[in-house]
């Protein structure tokens, strides 16, 4: 069963389509954006691909005209790049950030559910578009009242408050993005 979902920036500039496919042992996400960043226009492709308990199994992300990067992971915070080498760097990062996508915010709030009463530390697979240089941050997340969650990434330089629907996709994201599709 799939889903389609649409995020503008709010600064007007830019795109995001997501297919995002339920199957019986995988989740799907399939998204492409096309925004501007600092460094001027950009576009990329992703595919993340969970477990049922929404574990990050693997990542793709390839930036148009430029770099590429494949990741997998075991779900319990090992990762290896494309070519199967060990990534330690990334050691104990359970999800993944993509920059350009609101979406990446849904893989730790869906993965650990109930667990975001209190305020969660993690840690993430970031990766800035274009140049998806992957590197490892901490964040935190704290579930609030009506479908709002606290995030903080990195830890003490940003906070937001995320306006989720009930499947844990971002509504709106103050000052970053809003929601099209579904309204």
């Amino acid at each position: 069963m799939g889903h389609a979902y649409r995020w503008q920036p709010l600064d007007g500039i830019g795109l995001e389509h997501l297919n995002l496919d339920y199957r019986d042992d995988v989740i799907v996400a399939d998204g492409v954006v096309v925004g501007d960043c600092g460094d001027g226009p950009f576009g990329c492709s992703y595919r993340i691909c969970c477990d049922t308990a929404w574990r990050v199994r693997s990542v793709e992300v390839h930036a148009a005209g430029g770099a590429s990067l494949v990741l997998t992971s075991d779900g319990s915070g090992h990762w290896r790049d494309g070519d199967g080498a060990v990534q330690p760097q990334l050691g104990g990062c359970t999800d993944v950030d993509i920059a350009a996508t609101p979406f990446t915010n849904t893989l730790p709030v869906r993965r650990l559910g109930a667990a975001l009463q209190a305020r969660t530390r993690i840690a993430v697979v970031y990766i800035p578009v274009p140049a998806l240089a992957a590197r490892r941050m901490e964040q935190a997340y704290t579930r609030l009242a009506g479908g709002r969650y606290l995030y903080e990434g990195p830890i003490g330089d940003f906070q937001a408050e995320l306006e989720l629907d009930a499947d844990g996709l971002v509504r709106h994201y103050p000052s970053l993005f809003t929601r099209l599709l579904p309204a």
